[in-house]
């Protein structure tokens, strides 16, 4: 029969089964997850003999492996007691890699802790685990250095584990998922239009946007140390956790410059959220001085070098322009904003949410 589907009720003549061999139960387990150990990592710190299938050394050779519960290649397996395996010799005179791995076997019909035995070399590469549907499926658990002359070994995790379910919030979202065990993302659908979708992460550093879903978000910038021409626009979005994209737009329609207030000798632009002042941040922009009743003050372009103070979170970006006069002299700080120019500036910086 061409179409068949399981599991149902009963047999039927539309190609449903009711029973289902091992190989079909793998096919349609393999799509529930991938090979994990049941535990969730939501705690901020864990001991190594906490964690299940968590091992140790005896005897320079025999690796003790506790207790543990896992998925692997669609089935699930639970180690009650305690199992020793024992490292083969290594008596060649360099160093090998071996690995440790749950193993389901189709043709045995189940699920077993195995060594899987990698070659000596002056740089050993660990085994890759084999993950062959009706054949041998394999999850790591410890990769282990057998060392040359069958000296000790010595062992490192290499298992997965489980994590939270993904969720989603129509509103509300930091506060549902301040809920949730840590480790969980989630989604804000923002379904009442009141910020914009998002995806986060309530993790050990707390809760941290990972990117904005659909448009970017607009703001308005503001001039800093003298006024504000009349035309101000930009777009943001984070693109990564504490990671922020943005752009601004700043044009006057002044047939006057816009000079520094007072004694400031620096103009600066304003970020759409916080940047991280541990380090200085250096953003790249473009000035156009080159309309009818241009400024006679700067050039017709200008390259704009926006730049972050170092030594606390900042919402300014400082503007420096080559010198006006002597390209030698390196760079000035912008003191004028210039009659019926714009300021076209972009960039990527840290924010400074964590």
């Amino acid at each position: 029969m061409a179409e068949i589907s399981y599991p149902f009720n009963a047999d039927n003549a539309n190609g449903g089964s009711q029973i289902v061999s091992q190989s079909q139960w793998q096919a349609m387990a393999n799509m529930w997850g991938g090979d994990r150990v049941d535990f969730q990592l939501t705690a901020t710190t864990y001991g190594t003999s906490f964690l299940p299938f968590n091992a140790s050394v005896v005897n320079g050779r025999t690796v003790q492996i506790n207790p543990g519960k896992a998925w692997v290649g669609g089935f699930y397996y639970t180690l009650t007691a305690t199992l020793s395996v024992t490292i083969p010799n290594n008596s060649t005179t360099k160093p090998r890699k071996d690995l440790i791995v749950l193993q389901a076997d189709m043709a045995k019909s189940a699920v077993n802790i195995a060594v899987i035995t990698g070659t000596a070399a002056a740089t050993p590469v660990v085994p890759t685990p084999r993950r062959q549907a009706g054949g041998l499926w394999e999850m790591p658990l410890y990769e282990v250095t057998a060392a040359a002359n069958n000296a000790s070994v010595t062992i490192e995790g290499r298992m997965p584990f489980n994590v939270p379910a993904r969720v989603a919030y129509p509103w509300n979202a930091e506060e549902g998922a301040a809920l949730q065990p840590r480790g969980t993302f989630y989604v804000d659908m923002d379904n009442n239009s009141n910020y914009s979708q998002y995806e986060a992460f309530n993790g050990r550093d707390g809760r941290v946007i990972t990117r904005h879903l659909g448009k970017s978000r607009t703001y308005t910038p503001s001039m800093v140390n003298c006024g504000n021409p009349a035309t101000r626009m930009g777009r943001w979005r984070w693109i990564a956790p504490n990671t922020v994209w943005f752009s601004a737009y700043i044009a006057s329609t002044s047939s006057s410059d816009i000079k520094a207030t007072g004694d400031n000798w620096i103009v600066g632009v304003t970020l759409p959220t916080p940047a991280n002042g541990a380090t200085g941040q250096v953003i790249t922009g473009h000035i156009d001085n080159n309309g009818a009743g241009r400024s006679p003050a700067l050039p017709n372009f200008l390259e704009v070098t926006g730049k972050t103070n170092r030594g606390g979170n900042t919402s300014t970006l400082y503007l420096y322009v080559p010198n006006a006069s002597t390209t030698s002299q390196g760079l000035d700080g912008l003191t004028i904003f210039p009659r019926k120019g714009f300021l076209t500036i972009s960039g990527t910086y840290e924010a400074a949410e964590i």
